[in-house]
């Protein structure tokens, strides 16, 4: 299934969703089209694999909670420390975040199979981010009563710095990462809490 879903990223990634076929990816990994099928099942059921599958299943608060990283401790885990971890994470899987970026870009079509997905994302990663014990300055209060914009913000932030990462001349992600989360989670209030 590896083999499968990194052909697809390469060939989307470069081309678009609309820009392949099922075709193109069981050329790329050398199996006949119906071979590929009785993996995938459709062409949705492959972007299903990609996104859901592979580029949601890793990166993870709990991937950051076992990491044993400053301020992943899984009673109270540091959100900024986290969102750093999520940034180098992506920084590492440039041609995963293309694709992203190029489907997000897409599923504007309302035909597109991923437009739900791409609509509801800032609310799904909201929902799925408020399951954990995140440790809060004292000053900003409870996770669910202030943090829903600053989550926004945060996905909104890394989707700019991503765009900007894969254009030429590359920027480091990560330093323009910390750029921002100096403006998102200002000291004084954020110092013991990054």
């Amino acid at each position: 299934m590896g083999e499968i879903t990194r052909a697809a990223a390469k060939l989307i990634s470069e081309r678009g969703f609309n820009g392949i076929s099922l075709k193109d990816v069981a050329d790329e990994v050398g199996m006949s089209q119906p071979g590929l099928l009785h993996y995938i099942g459709n062409k949705d059921g492959l972007l299903q694999l990609l996104i859901t599958d592979v580029y949601d299943a890793s990166g993870t608060p709990d991937d950051f909670l076992a990491s044993g990283l400053p301020g992943s401790d899984p009673e109270a885990p540091l959100f900024p420390a986290y969102l750093r971890f999520l940034v180098r994470h992506n920084a590492a899987r440039r041609m995963m975040v293309q694709l992203y970026m190029v489907l997000e870009s897409e599923a504007f079509n309302p035909e597109h199979p991923l437009y739900d997905y791409f609509r509801n994302r800032p609310l799904s990663v909201w929902d799925y981010y408020s399951r954990f014990p995140w440790s809060l300055p004292p000053e900003v209060g409870a996770w669910d009563e202030t943090m829903m914009p600053v989550v926004r913000q945060c996905i909104e932030a890394m989707d700019g710095i991503q765009l900007r990462w894969l254009r030429e001349p590359p920027i480091d992600m990560y330093d323009e990462w910390l750029v921002f989360e100096r403006m998102i989670f200002p000291s004084p209030v954020w110092d013991r809490y990054r």
